[in-house]
């Protein structure tokens, strides 16, 4: 089934083309995303914290300057409105992640990140919505409220990145930039229909990138990526992710330029203990039926793939681990030192297993989460359930498909596939690409031409 596009409303790359042509101006740009926002936003919540009255500032003084001129062009976003997640610092904005003991702290700096992209010509409109600590697959708090589906208003957007996804598939933005430690740039794309991609850890800075508590009470900015987590960006095509990629990069990334008919795929579509329901799996499927009558070359199992049960029981160690600093879990025990370098140990041989198959594979495909965009629920849904084929099982064992690559530090693009019916609903549904580590650029391309297979 074809999935459901909710607009028709130009993309990055497409928009700065038309700037750098004259055909209007950054402040038409702006002003233009800005009127989506006030028609769209009501019903879907995604934007938290707006910073209009500097966006057109922003905008004008790009307009008196002009587009770069030459050959090198090195603002690829020139006048182009977008947000970015609530969590990163923007000088001048308030910073909470979700808690209204924190609604005093202000930004004193842009990120690392913002700063890259303003420097790339981009035009901050302001902050997306997140689920409190930026710890659920859904994004509500008390102080920004809740942000909706805009497929389906009475369904989630996914987490902890979801009003970026959902600012995009409205049409309001044509990109974002999230984080993603738990699938949170890959399942709100999943649940909204939208392109995003899971960067190579350590690839794109986070500096600035803090929780709240820690910048307001020890007054510091960490200089590091904490433990799994990776900033990356949404978009509604290919190429767009691609240059935001390259935007946020620290390091030089490049593509192999090998074509998808000369590459070797495997699709990993069950993990232990943890099912996939039919409305997920049949969309896969299909996909991936698609693809071999398209000629592209797909295995269905590997002595390769690493041991999936012991990976998941590592990542779920690290993630609560990271997740909590380190703080007593519910049992009460509190990771050691030694605790946490076994972690390490873990992921390092997990990382020389996954480097072993992607020597005879080029990507792997898998479902980004188990389940479509779930029903809103009151708590988060990691203390609840997902309904999977009929049954009710422990929502965190959908974390499997976010720690496939997640663990091992590995790249993955969700690309759109199509849309199936879960729970009464219909709803989009994709699919991960997940290539050998710092081969984003690659990831994103096969992604690209997956999606031309599907969807012409």
């Amino acid at each position: 089934m074809a999935h459901p596009q909710l607009t028709d409303k130009p993309g990055a790359l497409e928009t700065a083309a038309a700037i750098k042509a004259g055909k209007l101006s950054a402040s038409d740009a702006v002003d233009a995303a800005i009127t989506r926002i006030e028609k769209l936003d009501g019903p879907i919540n995604a934007l938290a914290v707006p910073d209009f009255e500097r966006a057109h500032d922003a905008a004008a003084a790009l307009d008196a300057a002009g587009p770069p001129t030459g050959s090198d062009d090195d603002q690829p976003l020139f006048g182009v409105p977008m947000t970015v997640k609530e969590s990163f610092d923007v000088a001048g904005l308030q910073s909470c992640w979700g808690h209204k003991r924190l609604t005093d702290y202000i930004a004193p700096r842009d990120a690392d990140l913002v700063r890259r992209l303003k420097a790339a010509g981009a035009i901050i409109l302001g902050k997306t919505n997140v689920p409190v600590d930026l710890s659920d697959w859904q994004s509500f708090n008390a102080v920004y409220g809740r942000t909706t589906n805009p497929h389906d208003n009475t369904r989630s957007p996914g987490g902890s990145s979801g009003g970026s996804a959902a600012a995009v598939a409205s049409g309001m933005v044509p990109a974002e930039f999230g984080t993603d430690i738990g699938g949170s740039v890959r399942v709100p794309a999943h649940f909204c229909g939208v392109w995003g991609h899971k960067t190579t850890w350590g690839l794109v800075s986070k500096q600035g990138h803090d929780h709240p508590f820690l910048a307001k009470q020890k007054g510091f900015v960490a200089a590091h990526d904490g433990a799994l987590s990776i900033a990356g960006p949404l978009a509604r095509n290919a190429e767009d992710l691609a240059v935001l990629t390259q935007i946020g990069a620290q390091y030089p990334i490049t593509r192999t330029g090998k074509p998808l008919s000369k590459c070797r795929l495997l699709a990993i579509t069950e993990y232990p203990d943890s099912p996939v329901d039919a409305s997920v799996a049949d969309p896969t499927e299909a996909a991936i039926e698609a693809l071999i009558a398209a000629g592209i070359s797909i295995d269905r199992t590997s002595y390769l793939i690493p041991d999936l049960a012991e990976q998941q029981a590592h990542y779920m160690r690290m993630l609560n681990t990271a997740m909590a600093r380190g703080a007593p879990s519910p049992d009460g025990k509190r990771a050691s030192a030694t605790d946490w370098f076994d972690l390490l140990d873990a992921q390092a041989a997990k990382e020389f297993e996954w480097a072993r198959l992607f020597e005879t594979y080029d990507f792997v495909l898998a479902p980004p989460a188990p389940v479509l965009a779930i029903p809103h629920v009151e708590e988060a849904v990691f203390k609840s359930t997902l309904h999977i084929n009929g049954q009710d099982l422990p929502a965190g064992a959908g974390l499997a498909w976010a720690g496939i690559a997640t663990f091992p530090s590995l790249p993955s693009t969700v690309l759109p596939i199509g849309s199936s019916t879960y729970e009464g609903a219909e709803l989009p549904c994709g699919m991960q690409v997940i290539g050998p580590r710092m081969s984003d650029l690659d990831c994103i391309q096969a992604a690209g031409e997956i999606g031309k297979i599907l969807h012409g």
